[in-house]
């Protein structure tokens, strides 16, 4: 078990987020081959409705493997939708019945003007 980073990370609203990680031990890449991920923002830890939900397969992360990357992917019309303000979100890895939480923090949106 590791206990999770803390990272907090500033999204402008209504534009495209594009964020690569990588997970590594000792400064050796982790190898991510046979991991699935999820990455949820919510008002707060607490709060019942996920504001953005976000996993592999398609979804919004890509696991690099061998390289230990994660992308995390947020499209302009998702941040767009979600109030400026601060919330709370964290990232968790699934390997079979393995749960590691890798990141949580604040998750703040910064409001945008142009439309």
């Amino acid at each position: 078990m590791i206990n999770p980073g803390t990272y907090d990370i500033v999204c402008p609203q209504g534009v495209t987020f594009d964020r690569t990680f990588t997970y590594t031990n000792g400064g050796t890449a982790v190898n991510l081959t046979g991991y699935t991920a999820a990455l949820q923002v919510r008002a707060g830890a607490d709060a019942g409705t996920a504001l953005i939900s976000l996993s592999t397969g398609g979804s919004g992360i890509v696991l690099g493997g061998t390289a230990g990357t994660i992308q995390v992917a947020i499209t302009a019309a998702v941040t767009g939708a979600v109030d400026a303000g601060s919330y709370a979100y964290d990232l968790e890895l699934y390997q079979g019945a393995t749960v590691t939480r890798l990141l949580q923090g604040a998750f703040t949106v910064t409001g945008g003007v142009t439309r």
